[in-house]
């Protein structure tokens, strides 16, 4: 029997069980040579109108709102921050692993809660999913061939992680590192976006299909995610002096030109996209095993500083 396997091995009919597993081919370019040849037409800008700016002590952070996804809330959220409602208020939450929330401390008592905006509803309809062809290709969907266990599909529209059902027609916006959510209570339609979370950990893909997701954090997560974590349960501060304030928030559209952050984001459409999944497929240098594998929420989309155009 050890010579029939050795005669089929030696054929190629058989691989001896003591060889080595190839190795996925590393790729010609890294994430940064790709990025940096990129053309300027795989960039689009930011839309004033569907971007915050949340100014903390600490530094910016900037949120893109996801419409097409979440349109009741991204109305709500752009109608807040035109009234100034999250001015002078605070991070509440910081639970290790999990979440940054933000809100309204004395949201819970009706006497004390800050009032809304007289633009802004109180009462919004759950907006955990949408009809699938809605991320077709009027959003530029790029899917990824790449399996995971949460959603038969997924892949990027219009820069957002998304998963999808193809059997219930659904499409939902995943629980990725730096993605934004509206907190709600018990009710599936309690959330209004006036208390707002950004995932600062692992992603808790057990929450999609749950909760309203609005949007992604584009730059400052480092002021998010490096806070004090809460001492009370879930990560909440127990102690006013523990939390840190939030000095205003705004809409781009909101400042002048001149104040706005210079920044583009990677159309997820582009073909420098697609090379640069396949550079985070096929690890090479430093990395003695690449996955050969990614999933929605390892592929962040990347940004740049907006060019200067020539003198």
């Amino acid at each position: 029997m050890k010579h029939l396997a050795l005669a089929l091995a030696t054929a190629g009919l058989l691989a001896p069980a003591f060889a080595a597993p190839k190795k996925a081919p590393a790729p010609k370019k890294t994430a940064q040579q790709i990025l940096a040849g990129s053309p300027a037409s795989h960039w689009r800008a930011l839309d004033p109108e569907n971007t915050l700016l949340m100014e903390l002590a600490s530094g910016q952070v900037l949120i893109e709102l996801a419409p097409r996804f979440a349109p009741a809330h991204a109305a709500n959220i752009r109608a807040l921050a035109r009234g100034g409602y999250w001015d002078g208020l605070a991070i509440v939450r910081v639970q290790d692993n999990f979440v940054t929330q933000w809100g309204d401390p004395d949201g819970e008592d009706a006497a004390k809660a800050r009032p809304l905006p007289a633009s802004a509803s109180p009462k919004l309809p759950a907006e955990f999913s949408v009809p699938l062809d809605h991320v077709g290709k009027s959003a530029g969907f790029a899917r990824l061939p790449d399996q995971e266990g949460w959603a038969p599909r997924t892949g990027f529209a219009e820069g957002f992680p998304v998963a999808a059902d193809p059997k219930t027609g659904k499409a939902w916006l995943a629980h990725c590192y730096g993605m934004v959510g509206a907190g709600r209570s018990d009710a599936v339609d309690s959330s209004n976006g006036t208390e707002l979370y950004a995932v600062i950990g692992q992603a808790p893909r057990g929450l999609d299909l749950n909760i309203t997701v609005v949007g992604r954090v584009l730059k400052g997560m480092e002021h998010l995610a490096a806070l004090p974590r809460g001492t009370a349960a879930m990560g909440f501060y127990d102690k006013p002096e523990q939390r840190t304030g939030i000095q205003r928030v705004r809409l781009l559209a909101q400042l002048p030109l001149e104040e706005r952050p210079a920044l583009q984001v990677l159309k997820t459409e582009s073909s420098t996209w697609t090379q640069l999944l396949d550079a985070r497929r096929h690890r090479g240098g430093w990395f003695v095993h690449s996955p050969g594998y990614i999933d929605v929420c390892s592929a962040s989309v990347p940004t740049r500083p907006t060019p200067q155009a020539p003198k």
